[in-house]
């Protein structure tokens, strides 16, 4: 029994990374595509598609936990890097300089 409650603490939705979802999902069309990468020890990273196109993320100790927010939140939808997804994806001239950091300005 002891060993069921861990394994639900370590899988449960922490309560600040499903806000930042909802409200990703809010700000961004009422829906958003979730794709959860594993990032090894340092946990995973929630990555959120909006029905905009826009590009957001929540990082999570564990895909497990991303798993669990896709889950729990209205208007997530899990999905894979597949064409359509990636289509989707609409990253914009800002956003683009920010990922390349400061040696490209």
């Amino acid at each position: 029994m002891a060993a069921e409650q861990t394994s639900e603490q370590q899988t449960a939705a922490p309560a600040k990374a499903v806000e930042s979802a909802k409200a990703f999902v809010g700000e961004h069309g009422g829906a958003a595509r979730a794709v959860v990468e594993n990032l090894g020890r340092t946990g995973a990273r929630l990555v959120l598609v909006g029905a905009d196109g826009a590009l957001g993320d929540v990082m999570v100790p564990s895909t497990a936990v991303g798993e669990a927010i896709v889950e729990v939140v209205d208007g997530l939808s899990p999905h894979d890097w597949d064409a359509e997804t990636v289509a989707d994806l609409k990253i914009g001239a800002a956003h683009r300089r920010k990922m390349a950091g400061p040696r490209a300005r």
